[in-house]
């Protein structure tokens, strides 16, 4: 039996194998909007190749004059196709084109074929947050096809929302960066999922004031916070200056009493909160507006605890979460117990 004899493998300079470029978008950016390089290079290509006859890239690459044939070609195809110095641009479809790249990589781990240049050339790049845009197609789906998710009100989830807040909290003392990254995703999807349900319906409040019931969507929510951030940071965003955290915490409670225009200073301060985050926020309420306050008379635990509270607040601590941390020593006391 003949057999041939394994070929050197061609040298990378030479012009004669061509050229693979592989062209990616991000289907977060609008389609059409691409990079000057991008278009240079689907001007000056061979050939351009796209395995998806809707990708929406199409129209607009059509439109500015480039021609696109539909072709799934294979590496040892697509190698060829470079034949003679061509230079072939394939537009990569949203999964990647995954068997073509790993074709191309095998072909060249052989040796034995003469490979063209392969070049990988990002069209257009994902700005930070732009995960969060897919965060809200899966949350329009979602509330669309899901039953259950269909169904959902504001008040039906609103326990989750507690729910999630803590153990947020409990990754936050726990030091578990993995479960925090975890913790703030279901946290942002509460946010996310109240915000659709508010798009499909006025809310679920008894309320007559149309104003209040009319729908909203996560960009109403996300433009209303940046707002917020912008008027309440006039150091950042205007003429002001603060150069301690104590300048910029005297900005913020300037700019947000003159949002709020509160007749008490016991307003926006949620009842339904525990026991000693509400009595350490009143506490914080009074502190911050110098006012004289006695405690009121009683006694009994709740009077004790209200005492202790005040005092914590008034020592920069945190009652919540100290008597959370005491409570975790008495769980692992428990634990000893048990396992004597």
């Amino acid at each position: 039996m003949n057999q041939t004899e394994p070929q050197p493998p061609a040298d990378s300079s030479d012009a004669s194998v061509g050229r693979v470029i592989l062209l990616t978008t991000s289907h977060r950016v609008a389609p059409g909007l691409l990079s000057w390089p991008a278009w240079q290079a689907l001007h000056a290509a061979d050939e351009v190749l796209c395995a998806d006859a809707t990708h929406p890239q199409l129209p607009y690459l059509r439109e500015a004059g480039v021609r696109v044939d539909q072709a799934a070609p294979t590496a040892q195809e697509l190698v060829e196709a470079c034949a003679g110095g061509r230079t072939v641009l394939v537009v990569a479809t949203a999964e990647g084109d995954r068997a073509l790249t790993d074709g191309l990589a095998r072909l060249a781990g052989t040796g034995r074929v003469a490979m063209p240049d392969l070049e990988l050339l990002p069209a257009s790049y994902d700005l930070p947050g732009a995960r969060l845009l897919d965060l809200v197609q899966v949350m329009d789906r979602i509330r669309a096809e899901c039953p259950w998710s269909s169904q959902q009100t504001h008040k039906g989830l609103a326990k989750y929302a507690i729910e999630e807040a803590y153990e947020l909290v409990e990754a936050i003392e726990d030091g578990d960066r993995a479960e925090l990254r975890e913790e703030l995703g279901d946290v942002l999807l509460q946010v996310v999922f109240h915000a659709r349900i508010a798009q499909d319906a006025p809310g679920d409040s008894d309320d007559d004031d149309e104003a209040d019931d009319a729908p909203f969507s996560i960009d109403d929510v996300a433009a209303g916070i940046v707002e917020k951030l912008i008027h309440r940071h006039p150091h950042v965003f205007g003429d002001d200056s603060a150069q301690t955290p104590e300048d910029v915490r005297a900005h913020w409670l300037r700019t947000k009493a003159e949002e709020k225009r509160r007749t008490s200073l016991t307003e926006g301060i949620p009842l339904g909160q525990p026991s000693l985050a509400l009595a350490a926020k009143l506490a914080s309420r009074v502190r911050t507006a110098s006012l004289e306050v006695p405690l009121p008379p009683g006694e009994g635990v709740g009077y004790e605890l209200l005492t202790l509270a005040l005092r914590a607040e008034s020592e920069g601590v945190d009652p919540e979460a100290a008597l959370r941390a005491a409570a975790r020593a008495y769980r692992d006391a428990i634990l000893t117990a048990e396992a004597r």
